[in-house]
């Protein structure tokens, strides 16, 4: 039976993050993966938000996206536009980039690892004892594991195997999306009526001045709101010439699809994110609408959350309860996800009194407050873990600023690129003394003369020092003493 310190369930966006947090910090991790290669049928997410760029910034793979998408603002509340392009972030906007392209950037990320991925095999029950976890795989092999970490999905099997309640709403809406060729040429672009929201898109497009102009030739890509939502099953090609006929008046001659699925707008969220080493993120801890592109960015900050704290408890450098912060951090996280996507599907609802309430939306995000704060939400830029009382900072994510130090200008993401935590020193140099915990945290004296600006919240007191986590968020800052660091350090990175 081969041992791992983790098993992964599940090599989508959400499984393949963690596995690259935990192997950078020299954990044994193995992904369990039911699909022969990272060819993933379906557009499912679309892109990314500014808040995952920066993470994928903080580990030094932001450009590999870049360079392969678009950027744009793709921050939305209920249709309503939200610019964030005066935010004070490196990544003023969205990116534009298909979940396919998304999962192979991030795979050649974990083979550059060396993180081995056990494909075309799933995980088919465990049972966890006081020491790991026995994992039974398809094939009827067996992995053994410190832990388990289900990123298996909405319909995750470790999560019901877990006994871990998924309490929510059953679906009240539901669309096809498909991608397939039409015989006739359809009206590209977004129709809504009183059934809902439709589209027909080029799968080949680009962004010009913020706009998206199509190819003009090849696949549609089809979104069709259906008027009851739909069955459990797969959808077939018929109930999607049913949906268009009923919206459109045609189906337009649709044939040769290369891939249908069905997203309602059912909204659960597990109720507990850990049970002892069976711990579960992404789709298998919540699903919701995929209004507003919210749920492949929610799994991977979840993933780098929890990748560095799972690291420390099988590295032994912290106990076994730091990963109950994992639950503490993530799972309100999530919630306000849950709650702006149901809040969102109503307000694309099509009758008259809520059309009038849009326009209300519609007219209060218009005004510069609520469209900071609201963008700056949607974007994930806003995350704030209550780390107790004391400077705005705390529990905020660290801005990446552009640094002056003894050996050159450097910025703060270039620093997190290990997923290695910093103490970031910018008072006078060595001033803070940290000499037991000098093997797991960087020192780094550096001067920064400029504003410390927050989205939403806007300037803060600059700090004389800020203890920054592998996951880009402060721990701790510095007034000009070192009052509170001691506790700090044992906190997140174990005892001296």
């Amino acid at each position: 039976m081969a041992e791992y310190a983790v098993v992964v369930a599940g090599g989508g966006p959400t499984g393949l993050m963690l596995a690259g947090e935990l192997a950078l910090a020299g954990v044994d991790v193995a992904i369990v993966e039911r699909r022969a290669s990272q060819e993933l049928a379906g557009s499912r997410a679309g892109g990314l938000h500014s808040r995952t760029i920066e993470v994928l910034d903080q580990r030094g793979i932001a450009d590999r996206f870049l360079s392969e998408g678009q950027t744009v603002q793709v921050a939305a509340f209920a249709g309503v536009p939200l610019d964030i392009s005066d935010f004070p972030t490196r990544h003023p906007y969205g990116l534009g980039l298909w979940q396919n392209h998304i999962e192979r950037i991030l795979a050649g990320w974990v083979d550059e690892l060396a993180v081995p991925i056990y494909r075309e095999r799933e995980v088919t029950g465990f049972a966890q004892d006081d020491s790991g976890v026995d994992v039974e795989l398809s094939d009827g092999t067996s992995l053994r594991a410190e832990y388990l970490v289900g990123c298996d999905g909405g319909r995750s099997l470790v999560r019901k195997e877990a006994g871990i309640e998924f309490p929510g709403w059953n679906p009240t809406t539901s669309a096809l999306i498909a991608e397939a060729e039409m015989a006739e040429e359809p009206e590209l672009g977004i129709r809504r009526d009183a059934r809902g929201i439709h589209s027909f898109g080029r799968v080949e497009y680009e962004i010009r001045d913020g706009e998206v102009v199509y190819m003009d030739e090849g696949p549609v890509r089809i979104m069709v709101t259906e008027e009851h939502p739909g069955p459990a099953g797969e959808p077939t090609l018929r109930d999607l010439s049913e949906a268009l006929v009923a919206v459109y008046g045609t189906d337009y001659g649709i044939h040769s699809p290369t891939w249908i699925s069905r997203f309602t707008d059912m909204t659960r969220q597990a109720a507990a994110y850990r049970d002892r080493r069976v711990l579960l993120a992404g789709d298998a801890a919540h699903v919701h609408s995929p209004v507003g592109g919210q749920g492949l960015n929610t799994g991977v900050q979840d993933a780098v959350n929890l990748g560095w704290k799972l690291a420390q408890v099988v590295n032994r450098t912290s106990p076994e309860s730091l990963l109950d912060t994992y639950h503490a951090e993530r799972h309100p996280v999530a919630a306000r996800v849950l709650r702006n996507t149901m809040a969102q599907v109503a307000l694309f609802r099509q009758d008259d009194r809520i059309k009038t309430l849009g326009d209300t939306i519609s007219e209060l995000l218009s005004m510069d407050e609520p469209r900071t704060r609201f963008a700056a939400m949607m974007s994930g830029l806003d995350i704030h873990y209550e780390l107790g009382e004391g400077h705005p900072l705390l529990g905020r994510r660290m801005p990446d600023l552009d640094l002056v130090t003894a050996n050159g200008p450097l910025r703060v993401f270039t620093l997190l690129h290990d997923a290695r935590p910093v103490l970031l020193n910018l008072g006078e140099p060595g001033g803070l003394d940290i000499t037991p915990w000098a093997d797991r945290v960087q020192l780094i004296d550096a001067t920064y003369g400029g504003t410390w600006e927050l989205p939403a919240l806007g300037a803060v007191t600059a700090p004389t020092a800020v203890l920054i986590r592998p996951d880009g968020y402060i721990a701790w800052v510095g007034d000009g003493t070192d009052t509170g660091l001691r506790a700090a350090l044992t906190t997140w990175f174990g005892s001296p």
